[in-house]
């Protein structure tokens, strides 16, 4: 079939490279969020998704918004049979939704109707999810709200930060979307609608969101740590400077008050409302991440003094 791929970031590669490797299908073009500035300079750059369309001589549309009527009068010309999506990032109109013959399928890596919205991989990890997977839906209006083609599920491993599920999740997930899609023409897959029950929401993750609460239960700061890796990431103050932490360990030890920090020979510890956890990596302001040791040698932490 004659496609139109639309995403944005890395997690959606696998899925363009599997299109690209497909015998049956040709992507004629993609869609992609605009250039955007990037790096020291603030240099405009393409998306990933952009860049690699580039490095195979593939059409490349950027528009500013999905409603813009050139880029929908360009799209009927092209007039895809299926637009394939993956964390495109903007929002559709019906009149985009229309174009294609079947529509758009949206590959989003939760089980739906569980977490529809922008962090699905974030929230399983925070709420503790033993099983999340991937879900083709064809999109409608309502949020992540219309009928399934089909699913994968994957365990939440120990230790799993959102990026590395994330990643698991785009490589199968890649396999799923292109099945899909070879069902849509095959006429060997029916949606099935989304039942009532079951509904929750993940919205978008802000900076504020991945401050690290000591005076919670350790099992909470893990979570949370692990959720917002690598992004936004987490974060505490520390002597009134904000300094940025890599996932934590919650460890077996002496109770400690929430926040105060215990700086061992090879570990340093933080209070929580359970059981210390131990710092992963640090970066101070300024600074390159480092182990939380050498970041408390250096930082010279004293006796009682706190993360908040």
């Amino acid at each position: 079939m004659r496609l139109v791929f639309a995403g944005t970031p890395e997690v959606a590669l696998p899925s363009l490279r599997a299109f690209l490797a497909s015998d049956r299908h040709e992507v004629a073009a993609v869609v992609t969020r605009p250039d955007a500035p990037a790096g020291r300079g603030r240099h405009l750059v393409r998306s990933p998704v952009g860049a690699l369309a580039d490095e195979h001589g593939i059409e490349v549309l950027t528009p500013a918004k999905a409603s813009d009527p050139d880029f929908l009068d360009r799209l009927r010309t092209i007039a895809p049979d299926v637009c394939p999506v993956v964390a495109y990032g903007a929002l559709l109109p019906r009149k985009a939704l229309d174009i294609p013959t079947h529509g758009w399928v949206n590959l989003h890596f939760s089980l739906l109707p569980a977490w529809r919205g922008a962090a699905p991989v974030q929230a399983a990890v925070r709420h503790g999810d033993e099983i999340t997977g991937a879900s083709v839906f064809r999109i409608v209006k309502a949020l992540d709200a219309g009928p399934v083609f089909g699913v994968l599920t994957e365990a939440v491993r120990a230790g799993d930060t959102a990026g590395v599920l994330l990643d698991r999740l785009a490589q199968a997930g890649a396999g799923l979307l292109v099945a899909t899609v070879d069902g849509i023409e095959d006429g060997t897959l029916q949606a099935v609608e989304q039942p009532e029950d079951g509904v929750s929401y993940a919205p978008k993750i802000a900076t504020e969101d991945a401050r690290l609460d000591f005076t919670a239960p350790a099992l909470a700061v893990d979570r949370l740590a692990r959720a917002v890796t690598p992004d936004p990431g987490a974060w505490a103050e520390f002597r009134d400077e904000r300094i940025k932490l890599g996932p934590v360990r919650t460890v077996v030890a002496d109770a400690i008050p929430p926040g105060e920090l215990r700086v061992e020979r090879k570990r340093v510890l933080v209070g929580t409302a359970t059981d210390p956890v131990a710092l992963g990596e640090v970066q101070a302001p300024g600074k390159k991440r480092m182990a939380a040791t050498d970041w408390a040698r250096g930082a010279r932490v004293e006796p009682g003094e706190r993360l908040k």
